[in-house]
């Protein structure tokens, strides 16, 4: 007799906003990061708008979530760094890597409508954004 598998849980689009990254609050952070990819999100996007400061250990998880995504069919992109901090990404050659936006550009396009189920799961309705507060990171889901 085989268990029945629960069906994977898919939301379009989750938002992360960031205010400090940086090796002081990775653990966090990467627990927050951890959390968020159990959803199999189609798209994360991490809002850099209100960070001031980014370093090597923090370009290092955002790899590691690139890769994480990328396994699962997913994109993350990074929104409204501030001209220091694209910079940086730059010199990282992150932005080669994955979308950087800014608010001037077009946004990454989101998922509309119910999430698409995988086979023999069961479709999210479509709700208002959940906000979370997770110490240095928010983190807005958009089913």
């Amino acid at each position: 007799m085989t268990t029945p598998q629960r069906p994977e849980c898919t939301v379009p689009l989750v938002e992360v906003a960031i205010t400090e990254f940086d090796l002081a609050c990775l653990r966090e952070t990467g627990a927050v990061f951890d959390q968020l990819l159990t959803l199999h999100p189609k798209q994360v996007v991490i809002d850099l708008s209100g960070c001031r400061h980014i370093d090597a250990a923090a370009i290092g998880l955002l790899l590691d979530v690139h890769r994480r995504m990328v396994r699962a069919g997913g994109v993350l992109s990074v929104r409204n760094p501030n001209p220091r901090i694209a910079r940086i990404l730059q010199t990282a050659r992150l932005d080669q890597i994955l979308p950087v936006h800014t608010d001037s550009e077009a946004p990454p396009t989101a998922v509309t409508g119910p999430a698409t189920p995988p086979a023999g799961g069961t479709t999210l309705p479509v709700a208002a954004p959940r906000t979370t507060a997770y110490g240095r990171a928010t983190v807005t889901v958009r089913t």
